[in-house]
């Protein structure tokens, strides 16, 4: 390869990196029927004057596979908590206990889980967009390279190189969508 030409595989990496795990943060965040602390990730709450995450108001829980618990520490955000909860598109019903607030996990039906699949489905194409715009970065940086001079054989040995990069994580990205969509078929 040319001593004068090197390209950032680690840069590009690193962001093919942020691809994956911007799609991990999507995934969590779809309820699957089981409960998980995570789900509650993007829920914001109001909370003194600016808009905070709910692990930050309280102390949350699983104690159960259908049940997410929320331990308020603040009395009066009791019901902000509560509302941010409601109108978060999640689709529970939070029952109020004193300052904890429990939300109980229905079952999805079938219809609900078919179009969970397609979510999924959305955030992986995003992600495997995400994974081919870093790759045209690199190609593009290696084109520049050639017509500064670089030999042939060496801007073919470093388009293989983006190229294997790009499809790994592209398998990556296929894997964590087929065990996202287990999860949510699971019964």
């Amino acid at each position: 390869m040319s001593d004068d030409f090197e390209l950032d595989t680690d840069d590009l990496s690193r962001r093919m990196d942020g691809a994956m795990a911007n799609l991990r943060t999507e995934f969590a965040s779809l309820r699957t029927g089981r409960a998980s602390a995570s789900m509650l990730e993007p829920v914001m709450v109001d909370a003194y004057g600016s808009m905070t995450p709910i692990n930050q108001v309280g102390t949350v829980n699983v104690p159960e596979p259908r049940m997410v618990t929320i331990n308020v520490w603040d009395k009066g955000l009791v019901g902000k908590v509560e509302k941010a909860i409601r109108e978060s598109g999640l689709g529970i019903n939070p029952q109020l206990n004193g300052t904890i607030i429990m939300l109980p996990i229905p079952e999805l039906n079938e219809e609900r889980r078919r179009e969970l699949g397609k979510v999924a489905g959305g955030y992986a194409e995003n992600a495997r967009v995400s994974v081919r715009n870093v790759r045209r970065d690199g190609m593009d940086q290696i084109k520049k390279a050639k017509n500064d001079g670089m030999s042939e054989d060496d801007q073919k040995l470093w388009e293989a190189e983006v190229q294997e990069m790009t499809d790994a994580y592209i398998k990556k990205v296929d894997e964590a969508l087929e065990t996202k969509q287990e999860e949510i078929m699971q019964i």
